[in-house]
């Protein structure tokens, strides 16, 4: 998949989540990917430069993401 659509849809997801605490928002998000997303869509986020425009949130979803791979 192409990159930018990856950092669209993974940010959208986070900003979706924003009015939830932060703890709980990454593990919304991290159940949000691990249950909707491909195995090759969650490896290709993780690989992604985090300077690329990702939201914070993703960023510090991507230790707890790595472990469902």
């Amino acid at each position: 998949m192409d990159q930018s659509r990856l950092i669209m849809m993974a940010n959208q997801i986070a900003r979706n989540l924003q009015h939830h605490e932060e703890s709980e928002a990454i593990g919304e998000l991290v159940s949000h990917i691990s249950l909707y997303w491909t195995r090759q869509m969650i490896a290709q986020l993780l690989m992604l430069d985090q300077s690329k425009g990702l939201d914070p949130l993703v960023i510090k979803a991507f230790a707890r993401l790595k472990e469902n791979v």
